[in-house]
């Protein structure tokens, strides 16, 4: 079988990696970048350079309007399609490349199978809750990181299609937290006392672009109780720029972080604010709680725990539980065990009683 995956950043190509080593023990695999992104938040290592093959097809826009950008990947797409005629087309979440492609799979024929797939923040004004809505609804198999994802579904509609299989991403940190681990001393090179400090990550448009909303996440951030590491990426530096906005001495700014460097800064921190659903299921992950400076996310089980709390932009509430913020007593594991790639392989194969669920079951006791 011939599968196409879509990655659109260096970032998912990396964090794909546990996917294209269970594809490859038994299928051909054909790797489409699609350039979506203008900056990345993370700058790879070396060492994680060198884990990474490269793409078989790259994709870009013309700069112009998003739109017309995305028309122009789904020709280019149509004809990779129509050249490789794979068996299946694997995207990931909500991305621009993400639904060009599974637009184009629907209309040459081919099956798309969608990851992440029944994720919602029942917000219509983001464009990625639109784009994982029109994914799931072209795609033949549905693969859903949370059990909550399977009853949004079901809700829409989409049954007998769709398997909890858990999240890939935890794949990835179980087998590169070592390596993260072994290659990264970002916390001693910073001087930061462990399990003694905030880690913020900001980078979604809506709080980047509105000068107010960006200002009030600068002012929470200034009056943190904690020593506070605030990764700056281009757009948010730019951002930044515009707002003339200062910091306070508290408060440390790192940038061309590398994703092993990420991880260590959130196994260390005592607290991550982010607006990010990869972040928050990051810290989830492991074990440090989360201030979300957005109004509503996807991933509600870290909310439903006690692990994640939506804060929005009410700076005197998010301030209170900074300062308030414990670890709850126990962490079930929502998005399963590590070994997600390996049950969508048998899931694509059309062969799910060969699949491990018995782990994954297992995986959501405290």
């Amino acid at each position: 079988m011939k599968v196409m995956t879509v990655v659109g950043s260096s970032l998912d190509r990396l964090l794909s990696l546990p996917i294209s080593r269970a594809l490859r023990e038994r299928h051909e695999e054909v790797v489409v970048f699609v350039d979506g992104r203008l900056d990345e938040e993370i700058s790879l290592s070396p060492v994680e350079a060198a884990l990474l093959r490269a793409p078989e097809y790259i994709l870009s826009g013309a700069a112009g309007p998003e739109g017309q950008q995305m028309a122009e990947v789904m020709l280019r797409f149509e004809e990779i399609l129509h050249a490789e005629r794979p068996d299946v087309l694997l995207v990931r979440g909500g991305t621009n490349g993400a639904l060009a492609g599974a637009l184009a799979a629907s209309q040459v024929g081919i099956r798309v199978a969608h990851l992440e797939a029944g994720e919602r923040s029942f917000n219509r004004r983001e464009a990625e809750e639109i784009h994982r809505l029109v994914i799931d609804h072209v795609s033949q198999l549905q693969f859903c990181a949370s059990r909550p994802a399977i009853r949004h579904l079901a809700s829409e509609g989409i049954v007998g299609s769709a398997y909890w299989v858990g999240d890939v991403l935890i794949d990835y940190l179980e087998w590169g937290r070592p390596l993260a681990e072994q290659h990264s001393n970002i916390v001693g090179r910073l001087a930061l006392p462990p399990g003694g400090y905030a880690l913020v990550s900001i980078g979604r448009r809506g709080n980047l672009t509105d000068m107010g909303r960006l200002a009030k996440i600068v002012d929470l951030v200034n009056r943190s109780p904690l020593p506070a590491v605030v990764l700056t990426h281009p757009r948010l530096a730019r951002s930044l720029y515009t707002l003339g906005w200062t910091w306070s001495a508290k408060v440390i700014l790192v940038e061309a972080l590398s994703y092993f460097d990420l991880i260590q800064l959130e196994q260390q921190a005592r607290l991550i604010v982010t607006d990010s659903g990869r972040v928050q299921r990051e810290a989830f992950h492991a074990g440090v709680p989360t201030l979300t400076v957005w109004e509503e996310t996807e991933w509600s089980d870290t909310v439903d725990s006690g692990w994640n709390t939506i804060v929005g932009m009410d700076t005197e509430r998010a301030l209170r539980a900074w300062r308030e913020s414990e670890a709850p007593a126990s962490r079930p594991a929502f998005y399963g065990d590590g070994r997600s790639s390996e049950r969508l392989v048998y899931l694509l194969d059309g062969d799910p009683l060969q699949a491990p669920w018995e782990s994954l079951e297992a995986a959501r006791l405290p």
